[in-house]
Order: structure tokens, then sequence, then C-alpha cells
């Protein structure tokens, strides 16, 4: 049950902020849908992993799902891509960050900054990765294909 209600948030947060950044309306389905699956990879994975490396995997996900809807549907990887990674945005351990400056816990305040700072890379990390792979494949595999078709 809990999963269910952390996979509709995150469909719903994500096809909001889809409707936010002005993202057409054709695409809001595939925006939530993106959002959902890469919090339900991070979901899983960040209780057998450090949430670092759940963050890239959701983000690798989130990259490539984008990537394959921007073909499907012949629109920017960006929409889908910014709209999928917002509930990976450590927002909240942020704002806890910048709480703990104000009320002079410096020790706290510098250990939740600094997990923010990598959750905030490794986001970067994850949509690089994705792209680079896919550049990578998608170059190879057009290579085979008029390969075959010539002979």
């Amino acid at each position: 049950m809990v999963i269910l209600v952390h996979l509709l948030t995150s469909f719903i947060a994500s096809g909001a902020f889809g409707i936010l950044f002005n993202a057409p309306k054709r695409t809001l389905l595939q925006c939530g849908l993106s959002g959902m699956l890469g919090w339900m990879v991070y979901i899983l994975l960040e209780p057998r992993m450090e949430s670092v490396f759940s963050t890239v995997a959701a983000t690798f996900l989130v990259g490539a799902l984008s990537q394959l809807f921007a073909r499907i549907y012949k629109k920017p990887v960006i929409i889908f891509s910014v709209a999928g990674i917002i509930p990976l945005v450590p927002g909240g351990l942020a704002y806890d960050a910048m709480r703990r400056f104000v009320e002079n816990e410096y020790n706290l305040a510098v250990e939740l900054a600094a997990k923010a700072f990598l959750l905030s890379g490794s986001i970067a990390i994850g949509l690089v990765l994705s792209e680079v792979l896919g550049q990578l494949l998608i170059r190879r595999v057009p290579r085979r294909l008029r390969k075959r078709s010539a002979k």
C-alpha cells in the first residue's frame, strides 16, 4: 500500500511539473510515467544501496525513458527528463540544511548540505550516462541495419 501511494504521488508530481514546465498536453502522461518509474527504482534500491547510487540508477532510467519517449513522440528530450527527475530532486534536504544553518547547527547543516550536493550530482551523472550510452547505441544500430540491408 505504501509503495502504491509513492507511485501515485510521484506520478502526479511529475505530471504537474510538466504542466508548470509548459510541456505539451499530449506528453503529460509520459512525463508522469517517467517520474513514477524513476521514483519506483529509487524506492526499491534505496534500502539495499547508498542513496547516491540508487539516485544514479533511477536517474539513468529516467534519462533512458526520456530518450525513448522523445524518439517515439518526436519531442525534445528535456520535456521528459526534467519532469521525470522532479521526484528525485533533494529539495527537502536542501531546505533542512538551510534551516540548520539559520538555527546555528553548523555541523548538521554541513552534513545535510553535502548530502544534498551529492544527490544533485548523482542526478547529473545519471542523466549524462543515459545520454552518452544512448548516443553510442543509436550510432551503432543504424550502421548494422545498413550493412544488413545492403547485402
